[in-house]
């Protein structure tokens, strides 16, 4: 039995699909069943609630051998500090993981190693030290930027000819796509043989800055696309005018600041962690749409 947390998420929903496609036995947690698809609750288990709730998580884990772990984002308005919600969040799935002797594959982020305050990236690292703590047999998908994070200034693009984020303009930003991080979590948990404790990481084969991804960009568009880079101070002050605690906000800004000071370049990485999907190809198949729409 294999737990997927997350299921109506960019990847737990590709994910679920791959894995009762494979024809593997699943269960999945969801705290709104009625967003899963119909083959979904058709054909997987379905635990409602949070997989942050221990009675919950130690529900979901009964019989099972295998779970993909993703925490979900921390709320607009939440107080506390990222790291504080990461780890009180994973904590009862961590031990529960441990006396079960379930393998668990999780979403983290690339940069182990790195120096320094990272915001939710740092929150993401010290979640796989509790996860490793509690001697689970763990894989950690080590990620960079999502290239989805882009799709929701899509129209932007389209009708403006820009795009902006506070991202250094000339830095390279590795990427990935949501459904390479689906294929590689599959991966890993069709395969029974693996045991203890190691990091994946994995990363787009090209590594644009975002002055190249607007050039990208503007060839998939048909039209410019410019980057503007936007001053951090600004961007954090921007979120707590559209709401976002103080809290929060500082933690987008360290997680930036640290994106423009390397910190997916503290963790080595071989050609073998690139992925399948370019980002001109997710362009082509991705961004172009949404920007249609």
């Amino acid at each position: 039995m294999i737990v997927i947390t997350t299921p109506t998420g960019d990847i737990g929903r590709q994910l679920v699909n791959r894995i009762l496609d494979a024809g593997e036995a699943v269960r999945v947690i969801a705290r709104d069943p009625s967003r899963l698809s119909t083959h979904v609750r058709v054909h997987a288990e379905v635990v409602q609630g949070s997989h942050g709730d221990a009675d919950t998580i130690t529900k979901a884990l009964e019989g099972a051998d295998r779970m993909f772990w993703l925490v979900p984002p921390v709320g607009f308005r939440d107080s506390d500090r990222a790291k504080h919600y990461y780890l009180e969040f994973t904590r009862s799935a961590g031990q529960e993981a441990a006396r079960r002797g379930v393998r668990v594959v999780g979403v983290t982020s690339l940069g182990h190693g790195y120096q320094g305050e990272a915001g939710l990236l740092s929150a993401a690292l010290a979640m796989d030290e509790l996860i490793e703590g509690a001697d689970v047999n763990y894989r950690a998908l080590a990620l960079p930027f999502f290239m989805e994070n882009l799709l929701r200034q899509a129209p932007a693009m389209a009708e403006q000819g820009t795009f902006s984020m506070a991202n250094a303009a000339d830095r390279p930003l590795p990427t990935i796509a949501t459904r390479d991080v689906a294929a590689a979590a599959a991966e890993l948990l069709l395969d029974t043989s693996w045991s203890g404790q190691a990091r994946v990481p994995l990363a787009s084969p090209d590594n644009l800055t975002p002055d190249a991804m607007a050039e990208v960009i503007s060839d998939t568009l048909g039209r410019t696309v410019h980057y503007r880079q936007v001053p951090l101070a600004d961007f954090q002050a921007a979120m707590v005018r559209r709401g976002a605690s103080p809290a929060l906000a500082q933690d987008m800004a360290d997680m930036v600041e640290a994106q423009n000071n390397g910190i997916y370049d503290a963790e080595p990485r071989d050609p073998g962690c690139a992925t399948a999907t370019g980002f001109r190809q997710w362009c082509q198949d991705t961004l172009k749409l949404a920007a249609r729409s």
